[in-house]
């Protein structure tokens, strides 16, 4: 594979800054442009993206700037020949101390004093409410790079770690590794379940009414995968009656989140606007990962993340 220029398309702005990725990839043999919708691609072109086009099939490959690439059609760029990479493995500690943040926030009531500071609100929460994360389980679905980050983090912290792992292969810092096929045992006694799946046929709706049922009344999700590994319906239920304590959600099911959807109003619920990921040298992660893929594509080896 032969690449001639690498078209930075507008959409990437959504990550970073457009300039900032450009200037990361200076350094290339090869040109580095900023592309807005119209432009044309040929077989000599490297499209850096955060959103799929149609017309990015008639390109030599496509990077995308995010993980999940569940909005690419992989069957179209299979049929057209045109490479697909996504930026998995980069998010190891983004992503992992966000959902520290997360756990921290619901164990030691951070997030209630925050709403208690704009109100000028001097109070504290019941006696039987704060509590340490040490000694609690947190069960950790999907073991790859985030999940294993996760693991690690809540391992140092003194917590108990379980996960659920598609080949059940075991992983240091968790205790015991569950299949997709033992996910209600696994979460049977987890105070929280954070989800660390990429969407796909067998994870889509893989949270359902049945799961939170079998959470603990105590337990709360964590969601910094995909909205639609959560059934919509059965958590905001879960939620209304109590069967869960609460939830952290980074992923939705329609982004923006409309102003009007009931997960606004819940005092038990944190969000944060899908960014768990974000940092101020993303493009940096971004432009490696591009700069070692032309490089590979030079000597003629296979890309690293090719995902079609």
């Amino acid at each position: 594979m032969d690449i001639e220029r690498i078209a930075v398309h507008e959409s990437a702005g959504r990550a970073f800054p457009l300039s900032a990725l450009v200037e990361s990839l200076s350094s290339l043999s090869v040109p580095v442009e900023r592309v807005t919708d119209g432009e044309r691609y040929g077989p000599g072109d490297c499209v850096v993206t955060f959103s799929p086009r149609e017309a990015f099939h008639d390109a030599a490959w496509v990077h995308g700037v995010r993980a999940g690439y569940d909005e690419f059609d992989t069957d179209a760029y299979e049929a057209s020949g045109t490479a697909l990479t996504n930026s998995t493995g980069i998010h190891g500690d983004t992503v992992p101390e966000t959902v520290v943040g997360y756990l921290t926030m619901f164990a030691r009531r951070l997030h209630v004093y925050r709403d208690q500071q704009r109100e000028r609100v001097w109070d504290h929460e019941a006696y039987e409410v704060p509590f340490t994360l040490t000694g609690e389980r947190v069960c950790v679905v999907g073991l790859g790079t985030i999940g294993q980050g996760v693991a690690r983090r809540a391992d140092a912290l003194g917590m108990d770690v379980v996960g659920v792992r598609r080949s059940g292969d075991p992983v240091d810092g968790v205790e015991r590794v569950y299949t997709p096929d033992e996910l209600d045992t696994a979460v049977a006694d987890a105070r929280f379940v954070v989800l660390a799946v990429p969407l796909t046929d067998a994870t889509e709706g893989l949270i359902d009414a049945g799961v939170l049922d079998t959470m603990p009344e105590d337990a709360y999700l964590v969601n910094v995968a995909r909205g639609d590994v959560v059934v919509e319906d059965a958590l905001l239920s879960a939620l209304d009656d109590g069967r869960i304590a609460g939830a952290a959600i980074d992923a939705y099911w329609e982004e923006p989140l409309p102003t009007d959807h009931p997960l606004w109003g819940y005092e038990n619920v944190v969000m944060s606007p899908h960014c768990a990921a974000f940092t101020n040298h993303y493009h940096e992660d971004i432009a490696e990962l591009v700069r070692e893929n032309v490089e590979r594509a030079t000597r003629g080896e296979s890309l690293r993340n090719r995902v079609a």
